[in-house]
């Protein structure tokens, strides 16, 4: 599974949904949000993950055209407490392809671990068993989850304790 192909899923999703989005929207900006996250979970459902997205911005509710372009939560394994490599290869990976971005250690307590990756345009956070983009979603960040799936959130480690 690669994030590219689950993020295809959720953008046509959305856009064969639209019109149907569009009115709940007019009922409620609730009705939309509900609407709008079940087509997130069917969509992660089919790729046996939790997909969800979010509106820190309660405006951005009323930009259906916008849905998908930001602001995402990715689960694989709520559970999972470290990364199955070294937090330096997953900064150095998040510079080799979102170029001029700030990786920092976060959320490092109880024995779990964590990364945020500062943009110019927003954030990254990556734990072991999830990723949030708090940030557009452009070609390079999809390629930076397309390989964080494939060596980080995809890796069935044996001992995760």
């Amino acid at each position: 599974m690669s994030f590219s192909d689950l993020y295809s899923d959720l953008l046509f999703n959305i856009k064969y949904h639209k019109s149907e989005i569009q009115k709940s929207l007019k009922k409620s900006p609730n009705n939309a949000y509900q609407l709008v996250n079940q087509l997130s979970e069917f969509t992660g459902s089919r790729y046996h993950v939790t997909l969800n997205m979010h509106f820190p911005d309660p405006k951005k509710i009323y930009d259906v055209e916008d849905y998908g372009a930001e602001n995402l939560g990715l689960v694989v394994d709520k559970f999972r407490r470290r990364f199955p490599i070294p937090r330096e290869s997953i900064k150095q990976k998040a510079i080799e392809f979102l170029g001029s971005v700030t990786p920092q250690d976060a959320y490092m307590y109880e024995g779990k671990e964590g990364l945020k990756i500062l943009t110019p345009q927003g954030r990254i956070e990556i734990l072991p068993g999830s990723i949030h983009l708090w940030c557009r979603i452009d070609e390079n960040v999809k390629k930076f989850c397309d390989w964080l799936m494939q060596e980080v959130l995809l890796i069935n480690e044996k001992d995760d304790s």
